[in-house]
């Protein structure tokens, strides 16, 4: 005679029924925590989030005010003018000599060893206001007497480029996120309809698609960003960039989609669903969508650093956006003239910003690939 009893179960059958009915999110999230690379990208993406939307609090001084011209970074020093080691780190502000640059004969500017400045974190410094409606003077680090510091050195306005480079993540991000969102909606949505339905609707679908590849993307955003004259308001020059790329990003996704979409539709449920009578729209969004997700998620975070090279490189050409709006693409600009690379190299800083992002964009995608692949 078998005997019943209430008490709990034992710790491994407690492990065991936790583990069966984890979720599939659980289960990609435990698959991507395995993979550093994966790990490491999604670190810097939440970081340059963060400091895209807190760019007022991260960046240390205004990006608008200006100094002496070109002017090189200022390097953190743990030691004092007479070489004797302190323990909070300084900076020297940076003045005028009477030596004159051999190339543009401006003045040479150099560092004050006679007036330091104390480093430190969350110290006061440029008022402003944190999503336009939050009064503020506190910064993330800076100077510890509101004086400006310069880690990445300055442009030809005097203007910091570290700060300029801080608040140009809102603008460069804001647009590939825009961008890839507007082709992975259109991208899928057509991909998934055209090897859905097949026939004379992917027929005609994916000729139009074919034309869209066919045109010459460079020259055609060169030709298309000039048809804007230059009066023109900041917000609209924006959005008809982001239009433009958009429109012409939108078919390699939807040839990958339809791809997929293609060989899903072959595979034993979809067609007994078909047999039951379920409607086109129930086996798109119940058993084609979701298995479609794995693909579009790994390759909306490979389009985001594509979309930010490609920002940056037309705004190296000129077709940035414009002032006071600040970006990535808009700062290489003064990097056009290779005497002014020669002379002040750090004015290429925006391409380390540049770089980070595509790497951990690609990180994130590489580790995204293999945690969703249920193979």
């Amino acid at each position: 005679m078998l005997a019943f009893s209430n008490s709990p179960p034992p710790p491994e059958e407690k492990i065991k029924h936790k583990s069966g009915s984890e979720s599939y999110i659980a289960l990609v999230w435990r698959r991507l925590k395995r993979s550093w690379t994966g790990m490491s990208g999604l670190i810097l993406v939440v970081l340059l989030l963060m400091m895209a939307i807190f760019a007022e609090f991260v960046a240390p001084i205004d990006p608008k005010a200006t100094d002496t011209g070109f002017a090189p970074p200022q390097l953190i020093s743990f030691h004092d003018k007479d070489g004797n080691f302190v323990f909070q780190p300084r900076v020297y502000a940076l003045v005028e000599t009477s030596d004159l640059d051999p190339v543009t004969f401006q003045p040479i500017v150099g560092p004050d060893y006679d007036n330091p400045r104390l480093l430190g974190l969350f110290v006061k410094g440029a008022p402003y206001h944190l999503f336009g409606l939050i009064p503020s003077d506190r910064h993330l680090f800076g100077t510890t007497d509101g004086g400006p510091v310069h880690f990445l050195g300055t442009d030809k306005f005097g203007r910091d480029v570290l700060s300029r480079a801080i608040y140009g993540s809102r603008i460069s991000l804001m647009i590939a996120l825009t961008v890839v969102a507007i082709v992975t909606i259109v991208g899928t949505t057509v991909g998934m309809i055209s090897g859905y339905f097949g026939g004379a609707i992917d027929a005609w679908i994916q000729r139009f698609v074919e034309v869209v590849l066919a045109f010459p993307q460079l020259p055609l955003y060169l030709a298309l960003t000039s048809l804007i004259p230059v009066t023109a308001p900041t917000n609209v020059f924006l959005a008809f960039v982001i239009i433009v790329m958009s429109a012409l990003g939108w078919a390699q996704m939807s040839r990958e989609v339809r791809g997929k979409t293609l060989a899903l539709a072959r595979i034993d449920y979809v067609r007994a669903a078909m047999a039951i009578g379920a409607t086109d729209r129930r086996i798109i969004l119940q058993h084609i969508f979701p298995n479609v997700m794995s693909h579009v998620i790994v390759a909306v975070t490979l389009a985001i650093p594509s979309v930010v090279l490609l920002e940056s490189f037309l705004g190296f050409l000129g077709f940035a956006v414009k002032p006071p709006l600040i970006s990535w693409g808009l700062m290489l600009q003064d990097t056009s003239t290779y005497s002014v690379i020669g002379s002040y190299p750090w004015i290429l800083s925006p391409v380390a910003f540049v770089l980070v992002t595509v790497f951990a964009f690609n990180a994130l995608g590489d580790g995204l690939r293999d945690a969703i692949d249920p193979y």
